[in-house]
């Protein structure tokens, strides 16, 4: 049976994801969500001059549904990338969210989309279009390498990044630490006995 990584990673924490992946692959935390959102998909990488946006509407156009737009920036926060009309499009498209290491704007409207947004920060300032860009490329992102397909998954914890090639493996992990961390929450809390075996365990190693 063909598994559905994206359907099976929107289920997981960011926590559990980032413990199977031995604390790498999550971006700096300078890159929060907008509001309350989680979101799972493939990364449709994105790399912009500072201050600019043309490419990411190409990249808007050409993008399959259900991908995250990853967008490299340059770290940019004088210029927005995109505001509410530029995401509704996207949304409007079938793309599950954006990522960015730069900033947006029209921060109320975009909210009122329900569209997730991952980014450093709002401003008043409009991007421009002189200038193109690239995308379908390695990107770098909070911090993380970002290759073109790899699994992108984000909640109010932050943003982890899952290399493709590995994704089965961190899948199956992640799934584990998830179950172990249910039945040790089942087993410890509200029982005042098991909470202190539990930190005398801790202790002790």
């Amino acid at each position: 049976m063909t598994i559905n990584y994206i359907e099976e990673y929107s289920k997981l924490p960011t926590t559990c994801i980032s413990d199977a992946l031995k604390g790498e692959n999550a971006m700096d935390i300078s890159i929060k969500p907008l509001a309350n959102y989680k979101v799972a998909g493939r990364a449709y990488t994105v790399k912009i001059p500072k201050g600019q946006n043309k490419e990411l509407l190409r990249a808007i156009k050409e993008a399959s549904k259900d991908d995250v737009l990853v967008i490299d920036a340059e770290e940019d926060t004088s210029k927005a990338i995109a505001g509410d009309f530029v995401l509704g499009m996207a949304k409007t498209l079938g793309i599950k969210g954006v990522v960015t290491n730069g900033v947006i704007r029209d921060i109320e409207d975009i909210i009122n989309l329900d569209f997730p947004v991952f980014c450093k920060g709002t401003t008043i300032s409009a991007g421009s279009k002189s200038d193109g860009g690239y995308s379908e490329v390695p990107i770098s992102c909070g911090g993380v390498v970002v290759n073109h397909g790899d699994i992108i998954v984000g909640d109010r914890d932050g943003v982890i990044v899952v290399p493709k090639e590995i994704e089965a493996e961190v899948l199956e992990k992640a799934k584990k630490k998830l179950q172990r961390d249910e039945e040790r929450e089942n087993k410890v809390s509200n029982n005042i006995d098991a909470i202190h075996k539990y930190i005398d365990t801790i202790l002790q190693k």
